[in-house]
């Protein structure tokens, strides 16, 4: 018994999930995932969005099919010039899209000021359109993440963008404060490299070795305690004096930024002292710059 062409097609774009209805957006859509073209899509993706027609899909879609093409800076671009006609609600999903592709370019700094951006959202009370958790997907399952572990989150991104500027000092100044306000084994190895890059042996020893004795949360990963020990075989190469690094960059925190990390450290961590031992360091770092 044959099939109906109408029944195929049906059955196409049920498993493709193409949306129904005729406008560009939808004939977009069709040709993205059903006639797998993504040129063909781009073009009336910018049809869907000059006509005023699921613009904020429409510029997300178009981003990532660009991005797909190796026209990531192209999609920048798109992204700055419209997305002021997407809705309030929708742009820190394009911020996180517009992250991607600052990765994806190699844009450093870009990527700095979108985190710092995004900090201070956070400190405004503004993330996650004002809710105290917001859903997300790990590995295929929906998970709630809370504004703290977005915090971390997000310092720990900042932290790793510092670390490709091999400004180590700053670098590390931000994963002490994110291990401060959700730990993991991930961002401890980075603060253990940002350690050994500063020849401060002793210190990354003692963070690596929290690591492989499973006292930090995800220390059951077996990629963490595999980089844990690669780093602590690595520094046994090294020399066990530290030793002068010439030209390294210093610190890189503004006061608005630092008052901000403070601010939310006295709401989460009350039981600490006023001032953080992690600001003094900041203060230390400060004085011997300005020496």
């Amino acid at each position: 018994m044959e099939v109906s062409s109408r029944t195929k097609e049906d059955h196409i774009n049920i498993s493709v999930r193409v949306p129904s209805g005729d406008g560009p957006y939808v004939k977009a859509k069709h040709i993205q995932l059903v006639e797998r073209d993504p040129e063909g899509a781009i073009v009336w993706f910018w049809k869907a969005i000059n006509e005023g027609d699921r613009v904020e899909s429409a510029l997300k879609d178009m981003a990532v099919a660009m991005r797909q093409l190796d026209r990531s800076e192209e999609a920048i671009e798109a992204i700055k010039s419209f997305r002021s006609l997407c809705p309030k609600t929708s742009q820190q999903s394009i911020d996180n899209l517009l992250m991607d592709l600052y990765k994806k370019c190699g844009k450093v700094d870009a990527q700095i000021a979108l985190l710092r951006h995004k900090l201070r959202l956070i400190y405004k009370g503004q993330v996650f359109n004002g809710k105290p958790t917001k859903t997300a997907r790990s590995h295929g399952k929906k998970i709630h993440v809370s504004v703290r572990q977005e915090t971390s989150r997000i310092l720990g991104n900042l932290g790793w963008a510092y670390m490709q500027k091999s400004n180590f000092m700053t670098a590390e100044v931000i994963y002490k404060k994110a291990q401060m306000i959700d730990p993991d084994a991930t961002k401890a190895n980075n603060l253990a490299v940002c350690l050994i890059k500063q020849a401060r042996y002793t210190e990354a020893c003692l963070v690596l070795q929290q690591v492989l004795n499973g006292e930090i949360p995800g220390s059951n990963d077996i990629r963490a305690r595999n980089m844990a020990q690669d780093l602590l075989m690595e520094m046994e190469t090294l020399l066990p004096t530290p030793e002068f690094l010439a030209g390294r960059s210093g610190l890189d925190l503004d006061d608005d930024f630092v008052n901000g990390l403070e601010t939310l450290m006295n709401v989460w961590a009350p039981s600490r002292s006023k001032r953080l031992p992690i600001f003094e360091e900041i203060e230390n770092f400060r004085d011997q710059i300005t020496c």
